[in-house]
């Protein structure tokens, strides 16, 4: 049977008296969504395995704002934000991670002028760096040694905050041999979700763009599609699903290849 792990809230450390050196921000989709309750259940394997001192709001947390400001709304992301940045600077929250690059973004770029002022790193950073220290090990790659994957820039961590190394290292370090799709790094080509059009019909035109996208992916004749991004990661699955593909290719989460290759 798996280890069950009891993922502590900032309100029970309170309680006893602790604080944790790290805030999980799990956001939305991480917390809402069966596929991305995956990355979030794999990212805290590797937390509880690293022993790093997390915690996470819980019932407290809200979502960030991100899609209503995307989407145009004003009003109900300076509400939201405000309730969280209250939440947070409640709690004196100095440092964040979070597997959402939408939620890191704004997060980091946009909450300070609203006077959140946190150290937020998206969880490939964290991930890298605990590769870097030898908190994560991975002996010979294991399941993935030697497989081919292809890695899709999310345009929130990539283009906009300029993170393009830390998930390729990470691939790096499963000892897998990763390959390039037509278009990458600041080139990478947009899954389709970004800016609010998660929650919309995609706008009319020759070709869906995630059917753009994972045509690249799938010209690259890689087993495996990896994302560290949660909305990405449903925009290329049902690029994969619409391909008829799901039997040869799997995409996963870069916290979701380090879990595996732990047998965590």
């Amino acid at each position: 049977m798996a280890e069950q792990i009891k993922v502590p809230t900032m309100s029970e450390m309170l309680s006893n008296g602790e604080t944790p050196d790290i805030l999980f921000w799990v956001g939305c989709s991480g917390s809402f969504d069966q596929r991305a309750q995956k990355i979030t259940k794999a990212f805290v394997k590797i937390l509880h395995h690293t022993g790093i001192k997390y915690a996470v709001l819980g019932a407290e947390e809200n979502c960030t704002g991100d899609p209503a400001r995307r989407a145009g709304n004003e009003f109900v992301f300076q509400m939201m934000a405000a309730m969280n940045i209250q939440t947070l600077n409640g709690y004196e929250v100095k440092k964040i991670v979070t597997a959402c690059p939408h939620c890191f973004n704004i997060l980091k770029n946009e909450y300070p002028e609203l006077g959140g002022n946190y150290e937020v790193i998206h969880h490939t950073e964290l991930l890298q760096q605990l590769i870097d220290d030898g908190r994560i090990k991975i002996e010979d790659g294991k399941a993935f040694k030697g497989r081919r994957i292809t890695f899709h820039d999310s345009c929130f961590l990539g283009r906009g905050n300029g993170i393009y190394e830390a998930p390729r290292q990470i691939i790096k370090a499963l000892d897998a041999e990763l390959v390039e799709m037509k278009r990458s790094r600041s080139n990478g080509l947009c899954c389709g979700a970004g800016g609010a059009q998660m929650f919309k019909e995609p706008e009319s035109g020759k070709k869906d763009i995630n059917i753009e996208r994972i045509e690249e992916a799938l010209g690259t004749e890689a087993p495996v599609v990896a994302s560290a991004c949660p909305f990405c990661m449903t925009m290329l699955s049902d690029g994969v699903k619409e391909k008829d593909k799901e039997e040869d290719v799997k995409v996963w989460d870069v916290a979701e290849l380090i879990a595996q290759a732990q047998d965590l």
